[in-house]
């Protein structure tokens, strides 16, 4: 019995001893991702909150009343210059052309008569069967005929003009909204806007800078002698990401508002696949200085505690070593690193959390920048 207890308690410290072997073994290496820190050239920015605005916009109205007999597009369509938009009935109008046709031949004929009444008292007059009252009278009455004509052929032009109003066609291309008039609605020109047309490309990005922003930017022009004065511009789109199309400003308003005391500057932008819409609030991204050199991380790599921005890196010993760092201007995820760093050095973008400074780790490079 005191054998079988001594040989049981044997195997359990052996065991004990075992385990307790196994749980001081050296553990693997936390594992971490690290991207090496890279140099090229980057351009200072400032951000801004910019509208964007059509380059052209139509309010379609009627010239002349009538009842809406056709409207010849869908609502949110691209339409091209020159294509039909309404058409208003157009039977009163012909009507009114073909009166001034009738009246445009019978001035025509009363002026014939009189011109032909003028040469045959020209002929009289030289046997003097007739006064030289009668011819004067007469050349008087030829004059008065081809006022009547012109007369006539201007009321013919303003019927053909008014027929041609009747058809509403797109004076610029672009995009048109929604028709505020349905068919068979009397309209005029006091009835308003029938529809609106808006140009999609290009398209312009407006947004406010400060007097001293401009200042700043009016003295780094001089200093650099460019006589152009434009200046790079990006668009920020609602969902944080930047929009592929970039612009120069090309319009900087010629005073200050009064209530904001900022400038309105102006940018075009391509819009081919119509991302940007009018009327949208933006941001606005503009370079601020010529493109220098810089050193770039991540901004997952960047950490921050009481004392300032850091970051974590790996050595050529594998061990982490914190290094602390000043940054300067963002690009698109990345930040510039203006001392702290040297090109080549390897930060840690994954698995931060999970190491210390002065430990060995197992580290796996990824392309972070």
């Amino acid at each position: 019995m005191m054998l079988g207890r001594a040989l049981t308690l044997g195997w359990m410290f052996a065991i004990a001893g075992h385990g307790g072997a196994i749980a001081q073994g050296a553990a693997p290496p936390p594992s971490v991702s690290v991207t090496p820190v890279v140099s090229r050239e980057v351009t200072e920015t400032a951000d801004f909150v910019g509208r964007i605005t059509a380059v052209d916009k139509v309010d379609i109205v009627a010239r002349v009343p009538g009842f809406i007999e056709q409207r010849a597009f869908t609502e949110g369509q691209q339409v091209k210059t020159g294509d039909l938009l309404f058409r208003v009935e157009q039977d009163t109008y012909k009507a009114a052309m073909a009166q001034a046709n009738a009246n445009l031949a019978k001035a025509k004929a009363a002026e014939a008569n009189a011109a032909l009444q003028l040469a045959r008292g020209k002929e009289l007059v030289r046997n003097q069967n007739i006064p030289q009252a009668t011819v004067d009278q007469r050349a008087a009455d030829e004059a008065s005929a081809q006022a009547d004509v012109l007369e006539a052929q201007a009321a013919l032009d303003l019927a053909q003009i008014n027929l041609g109003y009747t058809e509403i066609h797109a004076p610029i291309d672009g995009r048109i909204g929604l028709a505020n008039f349905t068919v068979g609605n009397l309209v005029g020109p006091n009835s308003g806007t029938l529809a609106t047309i808006v140009s999609q490309d290009p398209i312009y990005v407006i947004f406010q800078a400060s007097e001293r922003e401009v200042l700043d930017y009016k003295r780094r022009i001089a200093e650099v002698g460019d006589a152009n004065g434009h200046v790079a511009v990006r668009v920020r789109l609602p969902d944080g990401t930047l929009y592929e199309q970039s612009g120069l400003t090309d319009f900087l308003d010629i005073q200050v508002s009064g209530s904001t005391d900022t400038v309105a500057v102006r940018a075009p932008l391509p819009n081919p696949k119509g991302m940007l819409v009018p009327g949208e609030f933006v941001g606005v991204v503009v370079a601020a200085g010529a493109p220098q050199r810089a050193l770039m991380v991540p901004q997952s790599a960047l950490q921050l505690d009481q004392a300032g921005r850091y970051v974590l890196l790996v050595d050529d010993a594998k061990k982490v070593e914190l290094r602390r760092v000043t940054t300067g201007a963002e690009q698109e995820r990345d930040v510039a690193v203006t001392s702290g760093l040297k090109e080549g050095e390897l930060v840690i973008v994954e698995g931060v959390q999970k190491v210390r400074p002065g430990q060995v780790v197992a580290a796996s490079v990824v392309s972070g920048n």
